[in-house]
């Protein structure tokens, strides 16, 4: 029999996510360690604890870490008998700022409550001292033989110095750019659902490998049953950064008035964008995959990207059963079949034909779903990917 690997999964959140996490759960910032963790676990946002559930599945011990979020690491500190020196000025700032965000929750819509709270966070994103303080003793404690980081923005020069206690360092990234003049060396395997990633990495000398994305199929049993509400909906970023996104949701958004989309904010485009008279606020984690689910059609762009299919929602609008109209991406066929799994446009006219064909043609719609949801459920679930994951490092060790 194979030996086991201890696995420690090393990730970050959104500011944002943060912020309703805990105006969702009131008190949770003064609970210990172990309920923090299980709130956060328990919104399904992001990755979850889809990793290190199905690592234990497999046999293998694996504990999740969220680096970033400042409640739930100082309670492990505490819980630990860690003490974490901070400046008196950047605590008193710290806790003035949450007591401010805490009386906001009650008063104020979520979008307005996060202008509030930015300053909490903006700590957050220039990794304070307490965080490298605490992570270095977390990884000292659990003494893993896989460190997984799944935010390669933590200091490459602190995972260098860490590496006497990890057997293996490995990073995972999917496509946004990355800086040349990181110092990558200190990885010794980097797992990308993004080629053109694998490709970077590579390059540099750096054993790296493709590990695609997935879905999670305990998110069903969390759902409850609803009737398909919504015509077409999307759920995720259109950022200054998604500029292409952004023209094609505007574009839609004047052919079908009653398309919904939910992201993380609109502020930042023009009074006059057509999005703004369809969109519905923010959707994290548990909350998402229902509106995935409600949705006869759910809408996916890849933005600037590139050319190759490399998104979550793939996975989730299919994985919930939902028919997916997607853009086409040169390894797409690879993971879907176009027109029997998926639907697939080239342009946004195009994708309006479709949108318009399949709402009114239900059986159609449906049983491509029905065959979406069969791929992902039978080849892209996390169950799978960490299957493939240990054969990676097995071969690397």
């Amino acid at each position: 029999m194979s030996r086991s690997f201890r696995f420690l999964i090393l990730n970050t959140d959104y500011g944002e996510f943060l912020t309703w996490l805990y105006s969702q759960n009131p008190g949770l910032e003064g609970k210990s360690y172990e309920k923090q963790m299980h709130a956060r676990m328990e919104s399904l946002f992001g990755v979850a604890d889809f990793y290190s559930s199905n690592l234990r599945k497999l046999g293998h011990h694996a504990w999740d870490i969220h680096a970033n979020n400042e409640f739930m690491q100082k309670a492990w500190a505490r819980a630990n008998g860690i003490r974490v020196e901070e400046p008196m000025a950047v605590s008193r700032q710290w806790q003035k700022t949450w007591q401010i965000a805490q009386h906001a929750i009650s008063k104020l819509p979520l979008r307005y409550m996060r202008c509030l709270v930015r300053p909490l966070f903006r700590s957050l994103n220039g990794q304070p001292t307490w965080l490298y303080d605490i992570l270095a003793a977390q990884i000292r404690h659990y003494k893993p033989d896989v460190l997984l980081n799944q935010d390669m923005a933590i200091n490459s020069r602190f995972l260098r110095e860490m590496k006497p206690y990890v057997r293996l360092l490995v990073g995972q990234h999917a496509a946004t750019r990355l800086r040349d003049s990181e110092d990558w060396a200190c990885y010794d395997l980097v797992v990308s659902s993004f080629l053109p990633t694998v490709e970077f990495f590579r390059q540099r000398g750096i054993r790296s490998e493709v590990s695609r994305l997935c879905f999670e199929p305990r998110v069903l049993s969390r759902l409850p049953r609803e009737n398909r509400t919504f015509d077409i909906t999307f759920v995720g970023s259109f950022h200054s950064v998604h500029r292409s996104r952004t023209a094609f949701l505007e574009a839609l958004s004047v052919r079908f008035p009653q398309l919904r989309i939910w992201g993380p904010g609109i502020n930042w485009l023009p009074s006059g964008s057509p999005i703004q008279k369809c969109y519905m606020g923010q959707a994290w984690g548990r909350e998402m995959y229902q509106i995935l689910r409600r949705s006869k059609i759910v809408i996916n762009h890849h933005g600037n990207t590139g050319p190759y299919a490399n998104n979550f929602r793939l996975y989730e609008a299919t994985g919930v059963g939902t028919l997916l109209v997607t853009d086409w991406k040169l390894n797409l066929s690879e993971i879907f079949e176009p027109g029997r799994e998926v639907v697939v446009y080239q342009t946004p006219e195009e994708c309006a034909e479709l949108i318009r064909y399949y709402l009114e043609h239900d059986d159609e719609r449906e049983t491509i779903a029905r065959e979406g949801q069969r791929r992902t459920l039978q080849e892209h679930t996390y169950y799978h990917r960490v299957q493939e994951m240990i054969s990676i490092i097995r071969h690397h060790v």
